[in-house]
């Protein structure tokens, strides 16, 4: 787990649902890095819980969010770990999103 150095923007079509500076980037094994937004940064008039859970054995149980824009619902396009177990515990109040589902931009700088 660390800080993402980068602004991070998640969008939905042209529906801007998450902008910040504060991301947290995520490796895990093989796996390709996933980026935590905090909720704080997300627009919540376009993000909703929905009823679906999922467990980890690494991370805990994650909730499910839906985006919803003029361009439609996307479902289970989200998730979150409420309660994350201790070793990932920075990514409570953050919210990691498919990218198959959004487009998740995250600005490169030089250097």
């Amino acid at each position: 787990m660390e800080p993402t150095p980068s602004r991070v923007r998640v969008l939905v079509g042209d529906t801007v649902v998450a902008d910040t500076t504060a991301a947290l980037t995520l490796r895990e094994s093989t796996y390709p890095p996933v980026v935590y937004v905090p909720r704080s940064d997300l627009d919540a008039s376009v993000v909703s819980p929905t009823d679906t859970s999922t467990y980890c054995p690494f991370k805990g149980t994650a909730s499910y969010v839906s985006i919803t824009t003029p361009e439609g619902i996307v479902e289970d396009g989200g998730w979150t770990y409420p309660e994350p177990y201790g070793a990932v515990a920075s990514i409570r109040g953050h919210v990691a999103f498919y990218p198959d589902r959004v487009a998740v931009e995250v600005e490169h700088t030089a250097g």
